[in-house]
């Protein structure tokens, strides 16, 4: 089974790490870390210019549409860098379930933006026991009941997907703008010093022209997004992993004990070769991943 990336993807990955390195340094995440929403705005609009958040979607609305494969390679690129950016909130929450499940009004209405940088989307995707929301048709629209935890991105996003179930037991998936009336948002900083939300939703009304899909489709809808947002988080995870195994070879081979550098020492090298073996692992395991999803 062959694996191995075209020309194309890997003058994409060329690309977005170019542009990250060039923007994502030290001195700028401490920065950017010490803002209101944690996010570098520079960034953002250096990988708007070149397309790259257009990279999954379709040519119609401003993507170049290269698949799953590209927004992967992007995503690992994110991770290599930590880039304090909205890329997996926006991309992978967001773009590519209106994408493939939107109308072709929620499309035209939302897509465009995405791809120039101009509109932020999230979704959300995490369930505890008492998150569930509920929802109800009230005649014009519909009407949200619920808390929903762990939301990336959803002070600044446009439109955040919020799953909800019917008294009947169906579920549908709504684009819930965030600053509309009933939605407050208590900001949680996570372990990673990220920016993300609890949503209250009380007697939240979202249009008709907001539901992703059919009313009774929110179970698929959740399915196939939820498979893509662990593939490409775990690409995020994988561009960690990957930096941190060069800058650790970097040191090794630099830091010297009784002259000799350390990586030369067995139970250093012995531990780094565990290491890449992992992490090559990890590479094998998320392409793998791809190749069933695609």
């Amino acid at each position: 089974m062959d694996f191995s990336y075209t020309e194309d993807e890997q003058a994409l990955r060329e690309l977005s790490r170019q542009i990250l390195e060039d923007h994502i340094t030290q001195d700028r995440l401490r920065e950017v870390e010490s803002s209101e929403d944690r996010i570098d705005r520079k960034a953002w609009s250096a990988l708007a210019e070149a397309n790259l958040l257009g990279v999954a979607l379709p040519e119609e609305y401003g993507g170049s549409d290269m698949g799953l494969a590209a927004l992967v390679i992007l995503h690992e690129e994110i991770g290599r860098t930590v880039a304090p950016v909205p890329v997996y909130a926006t991309l992978a929450l967001g773009a590519l379930p209106v994408a493939e499940f939107g109308s072709d009004e929620q499309k035209q209405r939302l897509l465009p933006g995405v791809a120039s940088g101009d509109v932020i989307l999230t979704a959300s995707l995490v369930e505890t026991g008492d998150s569930e929301t509920s929802v109800r048709h009230d005649g014009t629209g519909w009407r949200l009941e619920g808390i929903r935890p762990f939301v990336p991105a959803a002070g600044i996003a446009h439109r955040v997907l919020v799953p909800a179930r019917r008294e009947s037991g169906e579920l549908g998936v709504f684009l819930v703008d965030p600053r509309t009336d009933g939605v407050s948002l208590e900001v949680q900083e996570t372990t990673n010093r990220e920016l993300q939300s609890v949503m209250h939703l009380a007697s939240v009304r979202v249009p008709e022209n907001d539901l992703l899909g059919a009313p009774d489709q929110g179970e698929e809808i959740l399915g196939w997004a939820l498979d893509r947002a662990l593939l490409l988080q775990c690409a995020l995870l994988l561009g960690v992993a990957d930096r941190a195994l060069r800058m650790t070879a970097d040191y090794t081979s630099e830091r010297k004990q009784f002259d000799r550098p350390i990586g030369s020492f067995q139970a250093v090298h012995t531990r780094a070769a565990d290491a890449f073996i992992d992490v090559e692992a990890m590479r094998l395991t998320l392409q793998r991943a791809l190749h069933v999803l695609t």
